[in-house]
């Protein structure tokens, strides 16, 4: 023990202090989730789809759920089974093994269902395009109703995504069926 306290006298901390809080951009995260359950008279259920990704977009979404933008707090919440989800939000250039998967989920998910797209490389293949093993973006497999550009996006243009997708599919015309 006393050696791991040696080391920390002679080495100080080593991290970077913890970012400040911008009071904007958590009253902005505050205004669409209000708007969103504005709009839904519920709570959000969400799929997460990683289609072939880096991964760096699912580091951004998995922030939401951080106490920073607490996207659960105000009901918009993941879920395991596109059987229970609103709302695909799907990442990565889609994979030539993860298609079925896709259209699977896709088939699955309840209608009226949304689909986002996140990142540069779910909106239009990104750096890894169309190739062997790669089909390109999300909207060559589903149909997709917004894309969220970036690479990664912030965790705040994700919540934007997420509410506009949700505007436009509240304006959509109820199902007759």
């Amino acid at each position: 023990m006393w050696k791991i306290v040696r080391q920390i006298a002679r080495n100080g901390i080593r991290t970077e202090p913890a970012p400040q809080a911008r009071d904007e951009v958590q009253a902005e995260a505050g205004r669409i989730q209000a708007d969103v359950l504005a709009l839904l008279g519920q709570a959000l259920s969400i799929r997460m789809v990683d289609a072939g990704s880096c991964n760096g977009c699912e580091l951004e979404i998995n922030a939401l759920g951080n106490p920073y933008y607490n996207i659960e707090g105000l009901g918009i919440k993941f879920v395991a089974s596109p059987r229970h989800a609103d709302l695909l939000l799907v990442t990565g250039p889609v994979s030539r093994n993860m298609a079925t998967a896709l259209r699977r989920t896709f088939d699955a998910t309840p209608d009226p269902k949304l689909v986002v797209a996140v990142g540069d490389c779910g909106c239009d293949g990104g750096i890894f395009g169309e190739n062997y093993a790669s089909l390109g973006p999300v909207s060559r497999v589903i149909p997709v109703d917004v894309w969220v550009p970036g690479c990664p996006p912030a965790p705040i243009e994700i919540l934007r995504g997420i509410l506009t997708a949700v505007r436009r599919g509240h304006s959509l015309p109820a199902d007759p069926g």
